[in-house]
């Protein structure tokens, strides 16, 4: 296997390999958060709150959607990461093909389904009235363009887990600027509206496709898989790793934004200028946790081939890092979000009160930094461990319990409403560093994970 497509993450400084592997993926980040913020920011400009709510809705359904791609792409990191730790480039391939199968066919089944119960979905969430036909357009595109978002994710797991964050970045980024520049001319030049946000999107997530499976067949020889048709079979070894840890992974994901979903219902019901606001508050989390899931990534994939090489030392300083970097942003940014509210907020929606109206959030956004620091570091630990128990229990607790269960108690029994629903979710962020601490000062993570 040629060392252009394995990075080894075993040797040399931790500190120094840690960024340099997270910042490509910060970028990566970034850019995907920038495309999806720009729907948010252009609607919210040329529509106001019926737009920015159907683009919240809309949002909130997709990364639902996403829950097994997002799941069983970091099961396939890890796996590759460990194989690249005990140095097992077979299994690397049968991973490879593995995964593009089971991922995409499960993409297109999805599309289908949803497609076909797009009125249930939209009445179950308790859509505004103003934003229902918008939502509809936003959701249907979308749609559309599932299977790329899964193959997007596919290969980026690929290139991760043998150490190249690079890649990635250089993909997303032709996506970026792609849908920034379409989002401008569709909804503000052709006056498409919500649905020109969507197809905008779409387009950029199809080429960012295209262009990793472009990159990938061209350095097939390097990393062992050859693209013919009998390579895409599923392993039976490799389904049953990849099913054992990414079943787990998917039903956190799944629990996360399924109790998100519920959330999004609870608020939506109260009206459109609240729905807006959801919106704005999970754009804001989603930009201000760009660099701890940055790191995250890259601390799973240094945790997974580490323990590989059983480098223990190593993995306490990856983690340490990873919580430092964490802290460090969440102290920036709940400086930025009280000295510059109005800024940030009127970045949505420029209409009298707006600002005002949401200044709600700020507490919630706030915890929220914090909460997401220390999700990082857990993280790393869990998924570099390959401990799908553990994430089992942060689905549960994190996604059922503590979230659902929170956001009611202070919504409904505190009568704080919307605020009290934000605050519970945010709460609730904390329970992964509960979960992940246990299980870091229990020592368990040293002892060898045995393979299926």
């Amino acid at each position: 296997m040629q060392k252009t497509m394995v990075r080894d993450l075993t040797r040399g400084p931790v500190v120094p390999l840690l960024f340099k592997f997270a910042m490509p993926l910060f970028f990566s980040n970034a850019l995907q958060a920038v495309y999806n913020l720009v729907d948010m920011v252009v609607v919210g400009q040329v529509i106001g709150d019926a737009g920015m709510s159907a683009v919240s809705i809309g949002g909130d359904i997709l990364h639902l959607l996403t829950f097994i791609a997002m799941g069983f792409a970091s099961a396939g990191q890890v796996l590759i990461a460990r194989a690249v730790g005990e140095q097992r480039p077979d299994d690397i391939r049968k991973t490879i093909g593995t995964m593009f199968t089971l991922l995409l066919s499960t993409s297109v089944g999805i599309a289908l389904i949803c497609f076909g119960l797009r009125h249930h979905v939209l009445q179950w969430l308790n859509t505004p009235g103003e934003a229902l036909d918008y939502t509809m357009d936003y959701m249907v595109t979308c749609i559309v363009g599932l299977p790329f978002i899964y193959g997007y994710n596919i290969v980026s797991a690929i290139l991760r887990g043998m150490g190249d964050s690079k890649r990635p970045f250089v993909f997303i980024a032709v996506a970026a600027v792609l849908n920034t520049a379409l989002d401008l001319l569709f909804v503000a030049v052709f006056k498409w509206e919500v649905f020109g946000a969507a197809l905008a999107t779409v387009i950029g997530q199809g080429i960012s496709f295209v262009a990793s499976i472009i990159y990938l067949y061209k350095k097939r020889e390097a990393f062992g898989f050859d693209f013919k048709p009998a390579s895409f079979r599923p392993d039976p070894v490799a389904t049953k790793r990849l099913l054992a840890l990414g079943i787990p992974m998917a039903i956190q994901s799944a629990a996360i934004n399924l109790s998100k979903i519920v959330l999004s219902a609870w608020i939506n019901a109260t009206g459109v200028e609240n729905s807006a606001l959801a919106g704005v508050y999970n754009k804001i989390n989603m930009m201000a946790g760009i660099i701890s899931q940055s790191f995250t990534t890259a601390g799973s994939s240094m945790t997974g081939q580490n323990l590989g090489a059983r480098a223990y030392k190593r993995v306490n300083v990856i983690l340490a890092t990873v919580l430092t970097v964490g802290l460090v942003i969440a102290v920036l940014g709940t400086g930025a979000m009280l000295l510059w509210p109005d800024a940030i907020y009127g970045m949505f929606n420029s209409k009298e009160g707006f600002a005002e109206a949401a200044a709600v959030l700020t507490l919630p956004i706030i915890l929220n930094l914090f909460g997401s620091a220390t999700r990082s570091a857990a993280f790393s630990l869990i998924n570099g461990s390959g401990r799908s128990n553990l994430n089992l229990a942060v689905a549960i607790i994190d996604g059922v319990i503590s979230r659902v269960g929170l956001a009611a108690l202070l919504g409904f029994a505190l009568n704080m409403e919307c605020k009290g629903f934000w605050l519970g979710d945010a709460l609730a962020g904390f329970m992964p560093f509960v979960i992940g601490g246990t299980f870091y000062l229990s020592g368990r993570w040293k002892m060898e994970k045995k393979q299926a």
